[in-house]
């Protein structure tokens, strides 16, 4: 697998994304995947707002989620049913105002994904609008998928053989997830002005139909629900 980053200019609020794309992938080629940062997506729908008190901050982070906590650092809220800072309200490479999350990361994706694929008569070609998260008891953050289309986001070990014949029974990778935090640690967090990457000869199955869901866990069903217990109960 090979990952190419693309450096570019600022991205404008309320700019064309598609355009600014363009403008840096003339040429997209078949079996590959587009990455793009949630960032420039939210500034394309004019997801922005201007840079307030501490007090109106909190006030738009409960608004955005679906659960909230405070804790030492940030609120851990959930929000379209993943664990994440401050509802994704983020304040980094915003210039003094505070960038939400896209509106619909897999309604965008699939948007990209269709005009590429007809621009470009071209059939196996994959999406994903990325963002960062931090893990439980581990240190810095990783990339996560927002929103993906093209291809599929899990790949399923259950019932196949590890290399001693033994049959799996739980085991089920994030493909989704694993791309975009691959991409993430080459577009950077910083000032490395790359929020575009392209993605080739990834380990995926590419197909049409959009599985907005796939990746989601029942809360019930979650093996991490015991540690959140109080603080989950109602949610």
């Amino acid at each position: 697998m090979k990952i190419k980053t693309i450096k570019t200019r600022i991205f404008e609020p309320s700019e064309n994304l598609i355009e600014f794309i363009e403008n840096y992938l003339p040429k997209i080629q078949e079996e590959t995947i587009l990455v793009i940062t949630s960032k420039i997506v939210a500034l394309s729908e004019g997801r922005l707002i201007e840079k307030t008190s501490k007090k109106e901050k909190i006030k738009l982070i409960k608004k955005e989620s679906d659960f909230f906590v405070n804790s030492k650092y940030a609120y851990l809220t959930i929000k379209d049913g993943m664990v994440m800072a401050n509802s994704g309200v983020d304040e980094s490479n915003a210039q003094d105002n505070i960038i939400l999350l896209p509106k619909n990361s897999f309604l965008t994706a699939k948007k990209i994904r269709d005009y590429f694929l007809k621009k470009h008569s071209i059939k196996n070609f994959g999406v994903i609008i990325t963002d960062s998260r931090s893990m439980p008891l581990r240190k810095g953050i990783v990339g996560v998928s927002l929103g993906y289309a093209g291809f599929s986001g899990l790949k399923d070990y259950r019932h196949s053989l590890d290399i001693f014949g033994r049959p799996f029974k739980t085991s089920i990778v994030n493909v989704a997830d694993s791309l975009a935090t691959a991409a993430v640690l080459c577009m950077g967090e910083g000032d490395e002005k790359k929020p575009l990457a392209i993605i080739e000869k990834a380990p995926v199955i590419y197909l049409n139909k959009i599985k907005k869901n796939e990746l989601l866990m029942n809360l019930a069903n979650d093996m991490y629900r015991p540690i959140f217990r109080n603080k989950l109960k109602k949610v």
